[in-house]
């Protein structure tokens, strides 16, 4: 009912709403980026000159093709990228990968795991004890995602091909990823320049905080407001700059998330259009700013 009576009281959601759920599918990338930003950012997308941070990402996802992205989004094939990058120390395990969710078979599981989906955000669905884990819900819950494109939410071009499927992973001691903030590196052409946290989402109150590398809290918010509790930056900070730029070199701009346990990385996922590029910065003049870190010249298709 909360999302219906938001969309009421802003109507210019209602077509990024709609589209989500494939209702403009006849619509081109650029005519639907086109109406999507001018609903969330409330300005004409410049797709001629780009310079915000938003902005930007829009070009992006018309023009930067590079196939290699398709992998690293696929939550089960960037694993052994990265452990080839960075060392398979950083990844974490993964028990088992089914096509279906009936094909989901628990009994060769641990006690405690993380089932997700391959191609998709969020779903994430954590077992901290088997004996009590709700198999029917959760293959009923997996079925229905397996059926949805994360492409169509946002135009993000590198899901629309990732072959649907479920994984089985460890689920890190202490850290069932709904109370601790991750990590989040917001790497510009291979160097990071900002992290961001988040906090809250088990209350359902998500907050978010931006750093700088040396972890000075940054003084601007991105559609989330900052959290009101001390954030103490990870023990292997430096460490996971370091491997966050080893993993986007050659890249405009990506996330890339890590958790850390016991002073230890691991390797959360990479992320292309964070909040696809359709969040509001304020104050506003730090949308330009982080637009001016991305160098679209790195992409073939601004040269040609």
């Amino acid at each position: 009912m909360a999302k219906f009576a938001r969309l009421l009281n802003n109507p210019r959601l209602i077509v990024p709403f709609l589209g989500s759920r494939g209702w403009f599918h006849f619509l081109s990338d650029e005519s639907y980026l086109r109406v999507c930003y001018k609903a969330y950012i409330g300005k004409d997308l410049d797709l001629n000159d780009p310079k915000g941070f938003n902005e930007k990402l829009q070009w992006l996802k018309l023009h930067d093709r590079n196939p290699l992205y398709c992998n690293l989004v696929d939550k089960y094939s960037v694993k052994e990228w990265v452990a080839e990058t960075i060392g398979s120390e950083y990844v974490i395990p993964c028990y088992a990968v089914w096509n279906s969710a009936d094909e989901i078979d628990v009994t060769r599981l641990p006690s405690s795991f993380v089932i997700k989906p391959t191609h998709d955000s969020g779903n994430t669905i954590i077992c901290k004890d088997k004996s009590t884990f709700d198999l029917v819900h959760t293959k009923k819950s997996l079925t229905k995602s397996l059926k949805k494109n994360f492409y169509w939410n946002g135009r993000e071009w590198p899901y629309k091909n990732v072959k649907p499927r479920i994984i089985a992973e460890e689920l890190l001691p202490s850290n069932d990823f709904e109370g601790i903030p991750d990590y989040k590196f917001m790497c510009f052409q291979g160097k990071v320049k900002l992290v961001f946290t988040c906090t809250g989402r088990a209350s359902g109150d998500l907050r978010v905080d931006f750093f700088d590398t040396t972890w000075s809290h940054m003084p601007f918010t991105r559609h989330y407001q900052n959290s009101e509790q001390t954030i103490d930056p990870p023990s292997s900070l430096q460490l996971m700059i370091t491997l966050a730029e080893r993993l986007s070199q050659g890249i405009p701009f990506v996330r890339v998330d890590f958790y850390e346990v016991n002073r230890h990385p691991f390797f959360g996922e990479m992320t292309f259009f964070p909040g696809c590029g359709f969040e509001e910065f304020t104050p506003d003049l730090w949308d330009d700013v982080l637009g001016s870190w991305i160098d679209l010249s790195m992409v073939p298709a601004y040269r040609s």
